[in-house]
């Protein structure tokens, strides 16, 4: 606003009122506040109460605390100890129903997005490929113990008698193709958006040099599909680790051998008030950092060309002004 006083012209500007910074620091606060009270919080108690053990007196049922350093990690990892059995049932379990999943993903994602096979009903075949993942995990878990009970629909399609849930690898192949039949569908839709996110430019280059459709898929398709890969690796690796519902709903104590018997599985037990609250809290810490370790293993591994080329082009400049320096 212009305001004129004799010779000389006053300028005055209107103060802007509305401060931006405030106003976004508020509408992200209510994320802060939730994180900060139900995942920090607990995660910082769980490091906190793993390093104690917990019990109550029989004398006058008071819970009591005893700080005993790394002794609940140390127990974990002794030879007669059942953790690293425990471990290992979550490994194979996740292995079992997410390998096959991301080959018949790829298989699937691959033919929805070739434009040169005209598949027709591709539609209608996503949707049945994805309905499982919008069903809840328990539901589906039920019915597969019934499908596979002894007297149960499978056994009489087959005019067998065959107890699936007493034998250790039945078991876990129905809990794995519980796993398989409910993320098949989410696996094939994020690798269909990253087959559509490549330029179509390189698939008709390639054609016209010759390559044949296996070709463009190992040296066009994998390598392009690396971002979305890593995604889908980490999240159901994480996903695994976590593996609680589905195996504790179809054999609640790990069925034969304790097989199906998950980490998960065995902390819940100790939040529940029927084992240790520090043991748990070891559990639940020494699974934290393997799933961190399994995270940083794979984006080393699935690093982008761009990527290891630039980290390698800065290890050599740093190595080139050392020897200046000690030319110098």
């Amino acid at each position: 606003m212009a305001k004129s006083n004799g010779s000389k012209v006053v300028v005055r500007q209107k103060k802007n009122k509305l401060k931006y910074g405030k106003w976004g620091l508020i509408f992200i606060l209510p994320f802060f506040i939730a994180y900060f009270i139900f995942q920090l919080y607990p995660l910082i108690m769980t490091f906190y109460k793993s390093f104690f053990r917990e019990y109550k007196d029989p004398m006058t049922y008071k819970l009591i605390q005893e700080f005993i350093q790394f002794d609940n990690y140390k127990d974990l990892f002794k030879a007669d100890g059942t953790f690293l059995k425990y471990l290992g049932n979550t490994f194979s379990l996740w292995l079992l129903g997410f390998i096959p999943q991301i080959l018949v993903s790829l298989l699937f994602a691959s033919w929805f997005t070739d434009l040169r096979l005209k598949l027709r009903g591709t539609g209608a075949m996503k949707v049945i490929l994805y309905l499982p993942n919008m069903l809840m995990a328990s539901s589906i878990a039920v019915l597969f113990a019934k499908l596979f009970a002894t007297s149960g629909p499978i056994n009489m399609i087959m005019h067998s008698n065959i107890d699936f849930l007493s034998s250790e690898w039945g078991l876990r192949g129905v809990i794995a193709l519980v796993n398989f039949i409910m993320w098949t569908g989410n696996t094939t839709i994020l690798l269909m958006a990253g087959i559509m996110g490549i330029d179509p430019a390189l698939y008709e280059a390639s054609s016209i040099d010759g390559a044949s459709a296996n070709q463009q898929f190992t040296k066009i398709t994998l390598p392009m599909l690396k971002p979305i890969m890593l995604y889908v690796l980490v999240t159901s690796m994480i996903g695994g680790l976590q593996m609680f519902d589905i195996p504790n709903l179809i054999v609640r104590d790990g069925g034969t051998n304790q097989a199906a018997y998950t980490v998960v599985m065995d902390i819940s037990k100790g939040i529940s008030g029927s084992g240790d609250i520090g043991k748990a809290g070891a559990e639940s810490v020494v699974l934290f950092l393997i799933a961190g370790l399994i995270g940083l293993v794979l984006f080393k591994s699935m690093e982008s060309d761009e990527a290891k080329e630039k980290r390698a082009n800065k290890k050599r400049l740093k190595a080139a002004a050392k020897k200046a320096k000690g030319v110098s």
